[in-house]
């Protein structure tokens, strides 16, 4: 079980030895981690299993053996499953109820709730009879770490299910959403748990459509979805157009899990970057020598992206300009793409304005290259045994020319310090560059423990204060760029 480590699997039983060695045969986990494999999730309720008992035995006699090849194909999450994980994530402190349907997208369910746990989020799964033919119960289960609820009426539960999960979720998320359970969604039905959840939830109910073209396009579905978006308590995500099951193409395909997961942090962050206009740079930039080389640097762009994400999600207008890289444009922003200093700085000057009126706030996390060739050559430099000298002209300092342009107190102006040297000598430097380049704020970060890395320590350098902040995710990094930011802004 190289992709589950089995303390994430914590709830209310300890597997017997013998259980363990039965998990061990079935290649699920290997010997040396059966001794770790200490707790089994709470019972988890399934459509078969008989009135009063739990499914523990039912579903390791019946079905437990496709269930753990299940768990190793489709759960990729890697660490313990309680909330102290992921403690500064999107959706830390956050419950989601995932509901899944009866359709083959159901599989990115289990995609998306480790998504949601990742992001420190709790998910509580409930699933229809017909899911269950689709995806295993422990497979959600092993993910999230909580009991599956599939019946109405279980008994274990005190009082009514569907009320008890509604007063514990923040959202109700139906991935994946068939036609049929959009027709009881708009008629307002309540004949099974899912639908029955989602008239009690108290917060956003989100729906992310699957079925094949046709069903998607019939007049039916379409009055449905009509009802959904005059209802305004529904909202859907996708569907989107591509190939499904059947190997037909259309609009219909379930939106795909990162997409759903970045509507769920939108529906449930804090909308207090509403009506500000973010500017956010991000990534290298490349320098051409030929059109085979380039001068660059180890940039991933990961913390601008993560600083766009969140601040399209708080309510922010977010303008992306990225250097060359590989991420997905994060939900809700607008992205352009760059290739060297020169192209970025006129794009960065079109989307700010030459009076920089259209910006609230720019934040420059993108690591432009110094220097860059004075003569690119037009064809491929050949290999010669002489040494070859490439002349260098120093690029444009693209926060430095906005700092000097600003008039007033906005754009508020945000600049990253990424060096070698750490402590005070990174806090001296940072300091530095507050003062020379006219910005407001330097995040302040080591090289080691920033390029390339999901997580990130920096220090935030003001003109009033230094604030240290201890290793977290980008995420959450993000976050605590954007408070500052807002204050600086409250300030002005």
């Amino acid at each position: 079980m190289s992709a589950i480590t089995a303390r994430r699997v914590t709830r209310s039983r300890r597997l017997s030895a013998s259980g363990a060695r039965r998990l061990t045969r079935t290649g699920f986990v290997s010997a040396g981690e059966r001794s770790v494999l200490t707790r089994t999730p709470r019972s988890v309720i399934s459509s078969d299993a008989k009135p009063g008992r739990t499914s523990s035995s039912t579903s390791r006699r019946g079905h437990g053996h496709a269930c753990m090849r299940s768990l190793r194909t489709c759960c990729r999450f890697v660490g313990t499953m309680d909330e102290s994980t992921y403690p500064h994530g999107p959706l830390s402190g956050k419950t989601v109820a995932l509901c899944v349907t009866g359709s083959i997208a159901a599989y990115k369910a289990v995609e998306l709730a480790r998504l949601v746990v990742k992001a420190g989020g709790k998910v509580l799964p409930v699933m229809t009879a017909s899911a269950t033919r689709f995806v295993g119960p422990l497979t959600l289960a092993g993910i999230t770490g909580e009991s599956v609820a599939t019946d109405m009426w279980d008994p274990t539960v005190a009082g009514e299910v569907h009320v008890r999960l509604a007063e514990r979720a923040d959202l109700v998320a139906i991935v994946p959403a068939t036609a049929d359970v959009l027709a009881r969604l708009a008629q307002g039905r309540a004949d099974d748990l899912v639908t029955a959840l989602a008239l009690c939830a108290r917060g956003p109910v989100l729906a992310a459509p699957a079925m094949h073209p046709r069903m998607w396009e019939h007049p039916a579905t379409q009055r449905n979805v009509a009802e959904l978006a005059a209802q305004h308590r529904v909202s859907l995500v996708g569907p989107v157009a591509g190939e499904v099951a059947s190997g037909d193409v259309g609009l219909g395909r379930m939106a795909e899990p990162e997409a759903v997961y970045a509507a769920i942090v939108t529906a449930l962050s804090k909308r207090d970057l509403a009506g500000l206009r973010i500017v956010v740079t991000a990534g290298p930039t490349l320098e051409d020598i030929d059109p085979v080389r380039f001068l660059g640097n180890r940039s991933t762009g990961k913390m601008g992206f993560a600083i766009a994400e969140r601040a399209a999600a708080r309510g922010a207008d977010v303008t992306l300009v990225a250097g060359p890289v590989t991420l997905p444009t994060p939900h809700g922003v607008r992205r352009t793409d760059v290739r060297g200093a020169v192209s970025m700085r006129q794009v960065l000057w079109q989307a700010m304005g030459l009076d920089l009126s259209r910006a609230d706030a720019l934040v420059m996390a993108a690591a432009v290259a110094d220097h860059r060739p004075a003569e690119p050559s037009a064809s491929k430099i050949k290999k010669s045994d002489e040494r070859i000298t490439i002349d260098l002209v120093k690029n444009p300092d693209l926060l430095a020319e906005v700092g000097a342009a600003r008039a007033g107190k906005r754009p508020v102006l945000v600049g990253f310090a990424v060096e070698t040297e750490g402590g005070e000598g990174l806090v001296a430097y940072a300091k530095r560059k507050l003062t020379q380049k006219k910005v407001d704020l330097v995040v302040a970060n080591e090289a080691s423990e920033s390029f390339g890395r999901e997580d990130n320590r920096a220090t935030l350098v003001a003109a009033s204060d230094v604030r240290p902040l201890p290793t977290m995710t980008k995420l959450s990094l993000a976050d605590m760029v954007l408070d500052r930011v807002r204050e600086l802004l409250q300030t002005k």
